[in-house]
């Protein structure tokens, strides 16, 4: 139904020039979209103002848009939070304990990347954590799929950790499991009430399936054998889902399967939709969010009009000032554009021939890895490694002879995992694997660090949105490295999400809009208290 606007001596509606960019931009004011009578041109007029003539018909009214409002509401209130978004793990540290507590600071939702991180510097990592930031729950810790999962569980749960991201597994495992029933119980209504927010990241429906899904029965009838659950802990698991909150992680730096997020991110929501269908008595429902390619707004914006509850960013913080690697690395990766990435061999999977995305600008990695792989897979020992080979692998990749990378990776493994360290020295293809992934760990360390001889062994995880990032901020504040504070990149990947959603709402009403409609600039914005 429309209605005439009637005289008054106020402002006319804008249709087109700086007057609809304000409009465009103000997202937090209330718009009524009119018509002109004699040659039906629609426009926008602000809902404080009036039409001085009376050849103008109001057709729609759009109501404020806040960034608060793109995602699921139930995300901010279930996790204490004011926007549905998160900044995501990094492994080493990279996600770090600052990055965590600015982000928790300012009412947003982040992981601490633990990935790689010795256990007892995790437990004072965790114990600082809880000391400065007391009863928030607005944080969390990755619990990654790796050998020693199981002692990092304990930790998490020991330590009370509130939010817990799953990170590269297939599968719900004893340590997931643990995480996700441990303090479970009822409330006075019957409601089952989670004391640890699981959050599964996942890159295929078939596996987002399995964690959406209560736990395997038969896993907690074992963990409570064992006295890893109670009983109560035990049936109430078997009635919820691993995971509340699904993040769906397509073209992404590190990890990645290079999914398309349009083709992925559909697919779960409809597989959640089976699934919450045939299980009416869960009390809550589960949200999907989204990650993977998330470097400007428009990459956000588009999330959010696919149907996700919230999104998580992951590369683009490498670059903030709270990121724990070295100025060496920022730079790099500042310096990176969209096709300045490649797939190497994974460190944690290297045997199984999984990718990882990494930086290729600046850095030889991906092709020193891509090469060690080829040298895994041709011999069966080091020692039927051809001699020049042998001397060659040395001399360009290593920086030190086989037998002394040996040395140091025996007595890592026996530190960390007593078993596998034996097992290597009956297995000489293991034993050569674990050399090898000396220096697939040892990149990370070596960018953390800013090792300046080995810049060129760097590996920094890195996908295409570092690239979209770098362009979109180009010539703004945020193109300062010293002005990159996570908080201030999220605040304005989710304002310009919300003005980029609020252009295409004035589009669908018919409205021309110019080109740099769907430019948004960065700018300073004031953090939430």
């Amino acid at each position: 139904m429309t209605t005439s606007v009637g005289q008054a001596n106020s402002a006319a509606p804008a249709f087109g020039g700086h007057q609809l960019m304000a409009l465009v931009n103000n997202v937090r004011q209330r718009i009524h979209v009119v018509e002109r009578k004699f040659d039906g041109l629609r426009g926008v007029l602000a809902e404080d103002a009036d039409v001085s003539r009376a050849d103008f018909t109001v057709i729609g009214t759009l109501p404020e848009m806040f960034p608060e409002w793109l995602g699921d509401r139930t995300f901010a209130e279930t996790h204490d939070v004011r926007f549905p978004y998160i900044a995501g793990e990094m492994a080493f540290g990279i996600s770090s304990a600052r990055l965590v507590v600015a982000m928790a600071q300012a009412r947003m939702l982040s992981f601490f990347g633990a990935g790689g991180v010795e256990t007892g510097t995790l437990d004072r990592t965790l114990g600082a954590l809880t000391s400065t930031l007391g009863d928030r729950r607005n944080w969390g810790v990755n619990l990654i799929h790796a050998p020693g999962e199981d002692r990092i569980a304990d930790l998490l749960l020991a330590r009370q950790v509130p939010a817990i991201s799953l990170s590269a597994f297939t599968d719900v495992t004893p340590a997931v499991a643990r995480c996700a029933a441990v303090g479970l119980r009822q409330d006075r209504t019957g409601a089952i009430v989670r004391p640890i927010a699981v959050f599964a990241k996942v890159s295929r429906p078939d596996v987002a399936e399995r964690f959406m899904s209560p736990t395997p029965v038969a896993l907690l009838r074992a963990l409570v054998a064992q006295g890893l659950l109670t009983e109560e802990e035990g049936r109430l698991a078997a009635r919820v889902p691993v995971a509340q909150d699904i993040t769906i992680e397509a073209d992404s730096a590190g990890h990645t399967d290079n999914q398309s997020l349009v083709a992925v991110l559909p697919a779960v929501l409809a597989a959640r939709n089976t699934l919450q269908r045939s299980n009416t008595d869960w009390s809550t429902s589960i949200r999907i969010g989204a990650a993977g390619g998330l470097g400007d707004p428009a990459a956000v914006a588009a999330a959010f009009a696919m149907g996700a509850a919230y999104v998580l960013t992951g590369s683009v913080n490498q670059m903030s000032v709270e990121a724990g690697v070295s100025e060496r690395a920022k730079a790099m990766l500042a310096a990176a554009d969209i096709s300045d990435v490649a797939m190497a061999p994974s460190p944690g999977q290297f045997e199984k021939g999984i990718r990882t995305q990494v930086l290729r600008r600046g850095t030889l990695f991906a092709a020193r890895a891509a090469q060690l792989y080829r040298v895994y897979a041709a011999h069966d020992s080091i020692a039927s490694i051809p001699v020049g080979e042998r001397a060659r692998l040395e001399r360009e990749v290593f920086g030190a002879t086989l037998d002394e990378v040996w040395h140091d990776t025996e007595t890592h493994w026996q530190h960390r995992d007593p078993a596998t360290a034996e097992l290597a020295l009956s297995d000489p293809k293991l034993r050569m694997e674990l050399v090898f992934r000396w220096y697939m760990s040892q990149s990370v360390r070596w960018a953390v660090s800013g090792a300046p001889e080995r810049i060129a062994d760097y590996q920094l995880w890195c996908g295409p949105a570092t690239g979209s990032f770098n362009r979109w901020t180009a010539g703004t504040f945020l193109a300062d490295p010293t002005q990159r504070g996570v908080v201030q990149i999220a605040l304005n990947l989710m304002e310009g999400a919300a003005v980029l959603t609020r252009a295409h709402q004035f589009r669908s009403f018919g409205i021309a809009l110019p080109d740099n409609a769907y430019a948004y600039v960065p700018r300073r914005l004031r953090p939430p208290h």
